[in-house]
């Protein structure tokens, strides 16, 4: 039997939910072992209030204050010449006046292009071209206005020899000589003698025998019942169950006779099989066979295709492209443009503007203003606060559960509720919702531990 405290604590461990541990910073957790208590009894977490006390204090609620008067400056007024614009020189612009004259403007200038073609279908001839003549030799740097070059195709070249070409090397021929064998009979044991070894099987018979799997214990289980659960830390109800030892009826099977191995001689066995024997090995004869030679004619390259450029004005080998570069004059362009110079140019003059002045009435101070105050004194008030003696806790209470409620009982809950004016409900015995929220706020009126049927409220209640 395992030590209760020590049961206890580990089934604790197992029940309670993490979120039971995230209470009120202010509120005692005592449940960290369960009570001791009797089988058939329940416990669940519940909150026990805190409890509080009144305090009588003087309270100030209006401080000490003073009023102030103020008796205002006497003044006289007198006429003031005043400057309200100094003098000033103030510039007036004068703009320039312009002339109109006519000018020659470059607007393209003069340049080569090389192109494909000297006339109207010409058009710019792409780097590939470009590069192509340069490789070919052509200086396109050095070459003049209006010059054109061409590019030509000339085929590879060939030449056909004759030639003794080996079709067949030389080789051996091989003639092969069969062995030569003579028949006979000879006698061969083809089974030892030997001993053999033959197992008698066990016998064994079936029988039934009682075991006992579990023995009678007295555990800590989780309840079922109406609770009312206020937050994460409480209605879970624990309660003490006694569970009788359990039994099992198994099927054993045992030995009725040990197995045996009897021994036993097995003779050996021969047969007479034809043979083969060897009068002479294989021979081989070898004979060369000479090589065998061909004339043929074959055709070697003398020279590569190659594509040459060079000025359409020259002669030469090789099938015209069709491609060709042209370097292409291009005339600068010029445009008449009219535009203003300026004939005198702007210029700035002054002007003087006189002072400005105005006649006002200032007052001037013939006595200043004063303050006159008066004290007002504090304001006190007698107030009653209440003062935390113990804070709310959390602890394992006996409540009432499937295990051990009745319906008259329920019925007897839902009286004294209805008479305190907390249930309307029908007299039933049936614990509900409403029944349940009753019985919150009648715990929560009387201060008494919320989170479950406590036997503390039933013994307020006058039940038990």
């Amino acid at each position: 039997m395992l030590n209760k405290s020590y049961a206890s604590a580990a089934i604790l461990s197992l029940l309670i939910p993490v979120s039971s541990f995230a209470a009120d910073s202010d509120r005692v957790d005592a449940t960290d072992t369960l009570p001791d208590a009797k089988p058939g009894e329940c416990y669940s977490k519940v909150i026990v209030p805190a409890v509080f006390e009144a305090v009588t204090e003087e309270v100030m609620v209006k401080p000490e204050t003073s009023t102030v008067e103020i008796i205002p400056a006497t003044y006289d007024v007198l006429e003031k010449e005043v400057l309200v614009k100094e003098a000033s020189t103030k510039l007036v612009a004068v703009p320039a006046t312009y002339r109109t004259v006519t000018e020659e403007v470059e607007i393209s200038p003069a340049r080569t292009e090389w192109v494909t073609s000297l006339g109207r279908r010409g058009i710019p001839a792409s780097p590939a071209l470009l590069a192509a003549a340069t490789t070919s030799g052509v200086d396109i740097s050095a070459a003049q206005p209006e010059q054109c070059f061409t590019e030509h195709y000339l085929p590879a070249k060939f030449v056909t020899n004759e030639k003794e070409v080996l079709i067949k090397e030389e080789a051996e021929e091989i003639n092969i000589t069969e062995a030569q064998f003579e028949q006979a009979e000879e006698t061969v044991m083809v089974k030892a003698s030997a001993k053999n070894k033959l197992l008698v099987e066990a016998e064994y018979e079936v029988i039934e025998e009682q075991v006992m799997v579990e023995p009678a214990k007295a555990v800590w289980k989780k309840g079922t019942g109406p609770i009312t659960r206020i937050d994460n830390s409480t209605g879970d109800i624990m309660c003490l169950v006694q569970i009788p030892a359990k039994y099992k009826t198994i099927k054993k099977t045992v030995l009725k006779s040990p197995s045996a191995v009897q021994e036993v001689e097995i003779p050996a066995e021969s047969e007479v099989v034809p043979v083969s024997r060897l009068v002479s090995d294989s021979a081989a004869d070898r004979v060369k066979l000479p090589a065998q030679f061909d004339t043929v004619e074959v055709t070697t390259k003398e020279a590569d295709a190659a594509f040459v450029w060079r000025s359409a004005d020259v002669a030469g080998d090789g099938t015209p492209t069709g491609n060709t570069i042209c370097l292409k004059a291009i005339p600068a362009k010029f445009a008449s443009v009219k535009k203003q110079v300026v004939d005198v140019p702007a210029s700035i003059k002054e002007e003087v503007v006189p002072a400005v002045y105005k006649t006002v009435k200032v007052q001037t101070v013939s006595s200043d203003a004063e303050e006159r105050r008066t004290v007002i004194p504090a304001v006190f008030n007698t107030i009653e606060t209440r003062v935390k003696k113990s804070s709310e806790r959390l602890e394992w209470q006996r409540v009432l559960c499937e295990t051990n409620m009745t319906r008259d009982t329920n019925k007897k809950i839902q009286q004294v509720l209805k008479d305190a004016g907390y249930y309307n409900g029908p007299i039933d015995g049936s614990i509900g919702r409403g029944t349940l929220s009753s019985v919150e706020s009648y715990q929560k009126d009387n201060d008494l531990p919320t989170g479950g049927l406590t036997i503390q409220m039933l013994e307020k209640m006058g039940i038990m």
